[in-house]
């Protein structure tokens, strides 16, 4: 199954970008979400575990005897900039932001799950566990902004009112 090696390869190196550009993408909402602290942290704490995501994919292509692709790391990271400075210029980000972080985590959780499978059907073992840890951090996120998205709406529309 030589298909299925080199392109659980190419998407190893696909995720690895996917989580320059997370880390990318969430560090400058971080940065303008001082107002809003639970928040802030969740997301603060999701950069540590998305950093050590990208640190483990690494680790899966190095096993196989290969390495990130510094252009789809780049081309992922600049990609990254340019929602991010849209969203900085309307006085709704913070739910704009959420809302476009929710559908990136299901983006990675979909991204996962054909990684899974990929590893699968190249018998490679670690890399599917590795996958499958992945997987679970991703899927919290997105239930944790899914689930305070309400509560961020709602925090937001009462800034807004007295402001």
């Amino acid at each position: 199954m030589a298909g299925a090696q080199e392109r659980l390869t190419e998407w190893l190196r696909d995720a690895h970008a996917m989580e320059q550009q997370a880390e990318t993408m969430l560090s400058k909402q971080s940065s303008r979400f001082e107002e809003y602290p639970e928040l802030k942290t969740r997301i603060d704490q999701h950069i540590e575990e998305t950093r050590s995501q990208a640190e483990r994919l690494q680790g899966c292509l190095e096993r196989r005897g290969e390495s990130t692709s510094a252009l789809k790391d780049l081309s992922a990271k600049s990609s990254a900039m340019g929602p991010g400075l849209a969203q900085a210029l309307t006085s709704d980000e913070v739910v704009k932001g959420s809302i476009a972080d929710v559908t990136f985590e299901h983006f990675e959780i979909a991204n996962y799950r054909a990684l899974i499978q990929a590893a699968e059907d190249a018998s490679d073992v670690e890399t599917r566990r590795v996958c499958e840890g992945i997987l679970g951090e991703e899927e919290a996120m997105a239930h944790w902004l899914e689930d305070h998205l309400p509560a961020t709406t709602h925090e937001y529309l009462q800034r807004e009112a007295t402001a």
